[in-house]
């Protein structure tokens, strides 16, 4: 998640953890995504399209297509013929050059194509970086689309869904406060916890690495500095656990409660590991409801490496 939204993903963005309270049957979702689905498998014999799978989608999330979103096509066309799937946070241009080799001319994508939330090119148009990506895209006849606000308004959101899986955190969710209510662990505990399940190398923190941790505030992605503080200081959580920061907003707060006194904790995952749950998931119900394509996760991992 980012904190700049389309217009309809900017209220499914504040209240991500709350969504999480239709938990409660998160299990059966994700081992069968989208009950009620077997009429609407379709085979290779049908040709299938890429209209006709992002229509799909779309059809299950059951708020009908948005008006405004950025869930749209950053190359190709809905009708082209889809001969396998790629699903990744970042359509980079290593996972499009993996996608050619596994012969998937579909890429869905959760983050934008284009280094800006809207994708808009025309600020690039004279970039040789830009022209290269597309070129490559153009030349292997690759549609790249990306599942954003569609995937966030699932009930419940689907990035949230495969990220609480991945943890085996989905029976800990209180429903009561929006929060995780975790078996207690040293902050130095549960990072590493984080680091093995995420696969995540390293991560930054602020904290008492002695500090038992139980309850858990998580919001993946960017949900911006006024979403976190504000949740922050309405359930008083022992951590927030987020995908990224501006380093003199959340991380100030944290600073100054804990000068002040308070007992609270952050841990800044990457924006890219707090959500690759999300296309995992997608993953999964591509496997589910067009079983004759073949569907890859490839994760595009995190951008910045740390010395």
């Amino acid at each position: 998640m980012e904190e700049s939204r389309s217009a309809n993903a900017v209220p499914q963005r504040r209240k991500f953890i709350l969504d999480l309270a239709k938990i409660s049957g998160i299990t059966l979702l994700l081992n069968t995504p989208f009950l009620g689905r077997a009429s609407n498998i379709l085979t290779l014999e049908e040709e299938v399209t890429v209209g006709e799978i992002i229509d799909l989608f779309i059809s299950k999330v059951g708020a009908g297509a948005f008006p405004k979103t950025v869930d749209t096509l950053k190359s190709g066309s809905r009708g082209m013929k889809v001969t396998g799937i790629v699903t990744t946070m970042f359509a980079t241009i290593d996972v499009i050059r993996k996608a050619i080799a596994l012969n998937a001319n579909f890429i869905i994508a959760h983050e934008p194509t284009f280094y800006n939330h809207l994708d808009e090119t025309a600020w690039l148009a004279n970039d040789d970086v830009y022209q290269f990506k597309a070129e490559l895209l153009k030349k292997h006849m690759i549609t790249v689309w990306r599942n954003h606000d569609y995937i966030h308004t699932l009930k419940p959101d689907g990035v949230g869904a495969g990220l609480l899986k991945q943890l085996n955190w989905a029976s800990y969710f209180d429903q009561k406060t929006g929060t995780l209510n975790i078996p207690a662990i040293p902050l130095s505990g549960l990072i590493e916890f984080l680091k093995t399940k995420l696969n995540i190398s390293k991560v930054r923190y602020i904290g008492d690495l002695k500090q038992d941790c139980k309850k858990v505030l998580f919001l993946p992605g960017a949900a911006g500095g006024t979403t976190q503080i504000s949740m922050l200081s309405k359930l008083k959580p022992d951590v927030l656990i987020c995908g990224e920061i501006q380093e003199w907003e959340t991380a100030e707060y944290i600073r100054d409660a804990r000068a002040k006194g308070d007992q609270v904790s952050l841990v800044v995952l990457g924006h890219v590991a707090s959500e690759e749950a999300g296309s995992e998931f997608m993953a999964g119900w591509l496997r589910t409801n067009f079983p004759d394509l073949k569907t890859t996760h490839v994760p595009s991992t995190n951008s910045l490496s740390f010395y």
